[in-house]
């Protein structure tokens, strides 16, 4: 999947669920909200799935922070509790992106990791745990925490533990990234 469709397929995904919970909400638009949640839920399963088949931890980090964005540009302003969780979410995936950056540029990445602590803390797989690597582990922890709230219906369950398996994915690729990078003499 091209990253331009990709990008759509998720807006349109978050824009039908956003607009299915409204639906479900108001009297006499209860059938019209669950059609329209269910395609949402359907089209952004497909597109996590295919961003997780890519293994590009690039791709997969792009369509999770188009979902967070797309979900805080549709966020009430009154949920404060919800924006600032947005927020943060997209400030560290701001901060991965740069990660992925510099992990393709060998000399760059290698002069870095000299920087990162060998405490086995600050380590994934003997490699820094970088931003990259904060990102992805707060967010499946958020999304855990999604997954524990009452009342989450059972189709959006499973879109939650595909984000989070797409999380676990971006990490191992990035993890081969980082091998590489380096290794490179």
């Amino acid at each position: 999947m091209e990253l331009i469709g990709l990008v759509d397929s998720v807006n349109a995904a978050v824009s039908n669920i956003n607009f299915g919970r409204k639906g479900f909400a108001t009297r006499g638009k209860e059938q019209e909200g669950r059609i329209a949640y269910e395609k949402g839920i359907a089209n952004a399963m497909v597109a996590f799935k295919q961003a997780q088949k890519s293994a590009n931890p690039q791709t997969i980090i792009l369509a999770e922070y188009t979902f967070l964005s797309q979900e805080l540009h549709l966020c009430d302003a009154r949920d404060k509790n919800a924006l600032v969780s947005l927020k943060s979410a997209i400030e560290s995936f701001d901060e991965a992106f740069l990660c992925l950056e510099i992990v393709e540029k060998h000399d760059l990445y290698q002069a870095v990791e000299k920087c990162c602590s060998r405490r086995s803390k600050c380590r994934v797989n003997g490699f820094p745990k970088d931003a990259f690597h904060l990102a992805c582990a707060s967010h499946r922890a958020r999304l855990k925490n999604n997954l524990s709230s009452i009342g989450i219906d059972p189709i959006e369950k499973l879109l939650l533990e595909q984000r989070r398996l797409n999380l676990t994915t971006a990490q191992n690729s990035y993890v081969n990234k980082q091998n590489i990078a380096l290794s490179v003499p």
